[in-house]
């Protein structure tokens, strides 16, 4: 049995096998997932677990060269964004529409749903290299 770490099988195999400049979503409850993008559901019940915590563990367990959120999160989740900030400082984060955040969520390794019940909870971390 694993010591430590993401005990979910499905998101340690995911996080091994990412590459430098692959990409994961992290998702609220309502982010649309794609025909053909893995998805790896954790939601139990609404805001549970919340977006936050799975974030937490992400950027303990992986390299992110860079950010993509929806530029809607600006207006309608500053608390969120904040947070992200505040966690992510030296990475590079853009910003695009939602519209463009969904078609992008497509072209990802997968993506980890969430019960996070706040607006634009959505997040694309890209993969970095160790050295």
């Amino acid at each position: 049995m694993k010591k430590n770490g993401t005990l979910n099988s499905e998101i340690a195999k995911i996080l091994a096998d990412l590459g430098h400049t692959d990409q994961i979503v992290i998702a609220d409850a309502g982010l649309p997932i794609p025909a053909g993008v893995k998805k790896i559901d954790l939601a139990l019940t609404l805001n549970d677990p919340p977006f936050q915590k799975l974030l937490d563990i992400l950027i303990e367990e992986m390299v992110i060269e860079e950010v993509i959120l929806a530029s809607e999160i600006k207006l309608a989740n500053p608390e969120q964004l904040k947070l992200i900030e505040d966690k992510l400082p030296k990475e590079r984060i853009h910003y695009i529409s939602h519209e463009q955040f969904k078609k992008k969520t497509t072209h990802t390794q997968a993506i980890i749903r969430t019960g996070e019940a706040t607006p634009y909870s959505n997040i694309i971390l890209q993969s970095g290299v160790l050295f």
